[in-house]
């Protein structure tokens, strides 16, 4: 999938990324401020989230619960190496069959399984980005 979109359309987003992953782990990749955690906020709503969400920007990784599962929401980016990430177990995390959703997945890209859904997001201007999606 490849698509250009603007705030208004972030719900037909994130439908065509949950109809469209062939994977529960989602690895989000884009500049800081593109709207990553903006997206996975409609997902989580999608997949039937009712707490509210926020970003895991200090405590790493955010547990939500679906309505029939389990989300896990990561923020890579204060990470400074991949041992941190095995600190918090991040191996359990992933290759628990729950849904993972990782922004800046490149900070622990040697511990990714093979099998998971790249989620590129690029800003065009102020309203405008685009998304590719690859499984």
């Amino acid at each position: 999938m490849q698509k250009e979109y603007n705030l208004s359309q972030i719900d037909e987003i994130a439908t065509a990324i949950l109809t469209q992953s062939k994977h529960k782990i989602i690895a989000f990749h884009g500049e800081m401020g593109v709207g990553k955690t903006t997206l996975i906020k409609v997902l989580a709503k999608q997949l039937g989230v009712n707490e509210l969400t926020s970003s895991p920007t200090f405590s790493i990784v955010n547990e939500y619960h679906t309505t029939n599962d389990v989300l896990y929401h990561f923020d890579c980016y204060r990470m400074e190496d991949e041992v941190e990430a095995y600190d918090i177990g991040i191996e359990d995390y992933l290759y628990s069959d729950a849904w993972c959703f990782i922004e800046w997945p490149e900070r622990i890209q040697n511990l990714l399984p093979e099998e998971i859904t790249e989620v590129n997001i690029k800003k065009i201007n102020e309203q405008l980005r685009s998304i590719h999606l690859k499984n």
